[in-house]
């Protein structure tokens, strides 16, 4: 039997290992999460388009405006007849009214571009928490091969109603495999029973 120390080496490694394992298994909504983020940028392009596009055709829009109301104003001063300048006031009002209908959509695109940036934030915490586990994943992969590699011991973790693997000796290029059903052994006594096959 070995000493205490590598008794708790072992058991730390069964426990990344499972870690490891619930990981992996979280990671099930990663496709979801980049069509989400995908179909938001998307989106956002598509607003951004409408916003400028309204945003070039209000300046033009309030060109003419500008033009009528000096064309107005040289009417006025040269004493036009009424009938000119009721035209030019019927242009100038419906210019506004196009500049009024522009804004309301001005408005409807700038709400619509807060509403994506709302909806943002809960896809960068998404995103954050990918990278977490991501990270997470990283380190649990070098604890694991940081441990197969003092122990000699590569587990097999698909079965966890089973301490199970290959105890690998790299000089005596061996791989002896191992197996301890839970139900039938206490787990110290399966530890001890790896420990002597690695000492063995």
């Amino acid at each position: 039997m070995g000493d205490s120390s590598k008794n708790v080496d072992v058991e730390q490694l069964i426990a990344y290992s499972d870690d490891l394992v619930r990981v992996l298994k979280d990671k099930r909504d990663i496709n979801s999460f980049t069509q989400c983020l995908e179909h938001s940028k998307s989106l956002r392009s598509s607003c951004d388009s409408d916003f400028n596009q309204l945003q070039s055709s209000l300046q033009d829009y309030q060109k003419k405006i500008d033009v009528c109301k000096k064309k107005t104003e040289e009417a006025k001063s040269e004493v036009a007849a009424d009938a000119e300048i009721d035209l030019l006031q019927k242009e100038l009002e419906v210019e506004m009214e196009k500049e009024h209908l522009l804004m309301d959509e001005l408005r409807r695109i700038n709400n619509e571009i807060n509403d994506l940036e709302l909806q943002s934030i809960p896809l960068q915490e998404r995103r954050q928490a990918l990278k977490k586990l991501e990270q997470d994943e990283m380190r649990a992969e070098r604890m694991l091969s940081l441990y197969a590699s003092v122990t000699n011991i590569i587990p097999n973790l698909d079965d966890q109603s089973k301490i199970s693997g290959h105890i690998v000796d790299r000089e005596k290029k061996v791989v002896e495999r191992f197996e301890f059903d839970l139900t039938k052994i206490d787990p110290v006594d399966a530890c001890n029973g790896i420990w002597k096959m690695i000492s063995s």
